[in-house]
C-alpha cells in the first residue's frame, strides 16, 4: 500500500525538479507567488495615507463655462443644489457680471423667504399627546379634570419660554393693550413685570380654592385684576425681577393640584373679577387663554417664536368668548355703547330671539349662535339676522384687545348693526 516510488522526494532549494514526469503519477505543484520586495517592517517608513496622495495628484482643472450656462445655474446656486466645482465657477463669474450678480442676490432672497423660520419652542400638542400616552399606560391616582387641561398646557409652555430667556431679557419692554369702551388703551411694563401681573389675577382663583392670595397683606380694596395689579406693582420696592417667575410658578403647580383634589366638586364654586363673576371651570379657561396672551406678548418682546394653543384647547377658549358674547353686549348696551333694542320683540328667557351665526375658521374653529338682544335667549337659526366668519387666531387676538374691531379680518353679511355690536363686544371682553 505504500509505495515508496509513488512520490518524488526533493529538495526545497532545487525548484528545477518539481515537474510532471508525464507518467500520471506525480502531482502538479502550484507556482508560489513571490514576496514583495519591501514591507513595512522592511523599509520602516508608514504607507501614504489618502489625503497625501490626493496632494501628489494634480488639482481639477476649473470649470470653464459660457454666460448663458452660468446664467442658467443661478437658480440652482441660490439653492445651494450645485457641485462644488460649479459652484466655484458661478462664483467666480458672479465676481465678473454684474448683471448676474445682481440677480443671484435677488434670488438668494427669495430662497430666504421660501425657509419658513422654525420655532424653538415644541409643537404646542406635543406636551398634551405626549402626558395622555403615558396617561393611558398608568392612570393617575387623582387625574387632572379635562377643563383644567389647557391652563395646566399653557403656563407649562410660558415657563419653558421664561427658562430660555437671558437675565437681561426680564427687563425688556412690554405693553400690555386691551379695548376699553370705544377705543384700545395700554400699560407699559417689563417682562417680569407681565409674570407678576399673571401671578397676581391667578391669585383670584387661588383665593376661591382657599389657597393664600399672592397679595398677601396688600390693600387692594377693587378686586378687579387691574386694581390687584397696581396694587402689587406699587408695594414692591423695585421693579420685579426674574425672582418672580418661581412664585408664579409655584402658584400655577398649587392651582393645578387645588382643582385635581377638588374633582367633581366644584360645580358652584365662582370667581369674582369685581364686576362680574365666573364659575372655576370657566375661570380656570380665562386664566388660560390670558397666559397664552401674554405668552404672545413677552415672546414678540424678546423676539422668540411662539405659537397658539392646541386645537381643541384653542376650540374651548372660543367657546368661552361666544358665551360670554351677549352678557357683554348687553352690557354694552346699558351703557350706551351698542344699538339699543328698541321696536324689536322682547323676548322671554330661554326663548329663540335674533341671533348672529358667528363662524370661527381653523383647526380650532366652529360655529355659534350668538343671541343679540337678551343674555337669556336662545340663539336660533331660524332667527339669524348676520353672519361673520374669522379666523379662529384672528378672533382670538380680537378678544385679547390686541386687533381692533374695525381691523378683524371678518367676513360679514347681514345686519351691519348687529356685526358691529357683536365685533365691538368681542374686543370688550379684553381686559388689563
Amino acid at each position: 500500500m505504500n509505495d515508496p516510488g509513488r512520490f518524488k522526494a526533493h529538495d526545497d532549494g532545487d525548484e528545477g525538479d518539481d515537474r510532471d514526469d508525464g507518467s500520471g503519477e506525480g502531482e502538479s505543484v502550484p507556482p508560489r507567488i513571490p514576496l514583495p520586495r519591501a514591507s513595512v517592517e522592511d523599509t520602516g517608513r508608514p504607507l501614504p495615507t489618502l489625503e497625501e496622495l490626493g496632494d501628489l495628484l494634480p488639482p481639477p482643472a476649473p470649470l470653464v463655462l459660457e454666460h448663458h450656462v452660468l446664467k442658467s445655474m443661478l437658480g440652482a446656486w441660490a439653492l445651494a443644489a450645485c457641485s462644488p466645482a460649479e459652484t466655484a465657477a458661478v462664483e467666480e463669474h458672479l465676481g465678473d457680471c454684474g448683471h448676474c450678480a445682481d440677480e443671484a442676490l435677488r434670488l438668494r432672497e427669495a430662497v430666504g423667504l421660501l425657509h419658513r423660520p422654525e420655532s424653538l419652542d415644541l409643537d404646542p400638542g406635543l406636551r398634551t399627546r405626549v402626558l395622555e400616552s403615558c396617561l393611558d399606560r398608568r392612570p393617575p391616582r387623582i387625574p387632572v379634570p379635562r377643563w383644567a387641561t389647557p391652563y395646566d398646557a399653557e403656563t407649562a409652555r410660558l415657563d419653558a419660554l421664561l427658562q430660555d430667556i437671558g437675565d437681561a431679557e426680564w427687563h425688556a419692554p412690554v405693553r400690555l393693550r386691551w379695548f376699553e369702551g370705544e377705543g384700545a388703551t395700554s400699560r407699559r411694563t417689563t417682562v417680569a413685570g407681565v409674570i407678576a401681573h399673571l401671578l397676581t389675577v391667578d391669585g383670584l382663583v387661588a383665593v376661591a380654592l382657599g389657597l393664600d392670595d399672592p397679595l398677601g397683606e396688600v390693600d387692594a380694596r377693587a378686586p378687579t385684576p387691574a386694581a390687584r395689579t397696581e396694587a402689587y406693582w406699587r408695594a414692591s420696592h423695585f421693579p420685579p425681577t426674574r425672582g418672580v417667575r418661581v412664585p408664579w410658578r409655584e402658584q400655577s403647580h398649587e392651582l393645578v393640584r387645588g382643582v385635581s383634589f377638588t374633582g367633581g366638586g366644584t360645580g358652584r364654586l365662582t370667581v369674582p373679577y369685581g364686576d362680574f363673576e365666573l364659575p372655576l371651570r370657566d375661570a380656570m379657561l380665562d386664566r388660560a387663554f390670558e397666559c397664552w396672551v401674554h405668552a404672545e406678548d413677552i415672546a414678540e418682546a424678546v423676539d422668540y417664536p411662539y405659537d397658539p394653543p392646541s386645537p381643541r384647547h384653542l376650540n374651548r377658549m372660543i367657546d368661552l368668548a361666544a358665551r360670554m358674547l351677549p352678557a357683554v353686549l348687553a352690557a354694552r348696551r346699558q351703557a350706551g355703547l351698542a344699538s339699543p333694542a328698541r321696536g324689536r320683540r322682547l323676548v322671554s328667557a330661554g326663548e329663540p330671539g335674533r341671533s348672529l351665526r358667528l363662524e370661527i375658521e381653523g383647526h380650532g374653529g366652529g360655529e355659534w349662535l350668538i343671541p343679540l338682544d337678551s343674555p337669556a335667549a336662545v340663539g336660533s337659526a331660524a332667527h339669524e339676522v348676520a353672519h361673520v366668519a374669522l379666523d379662529d387666531v384672528e378672533f382670538c387676538h380680537l378678544a385679547a384687545g390686541h386687533v381692533s374691531p374695525a381691523e378683524a379680518a371678518a367676513g360679514q353679511v347681514g345686519d351691519r348693526e348687529a356685526i358691529r355690536d357683536v365685533l365691538f363686544a368681542a374686543a370688550s371682553l379684553s381686559r388689563m
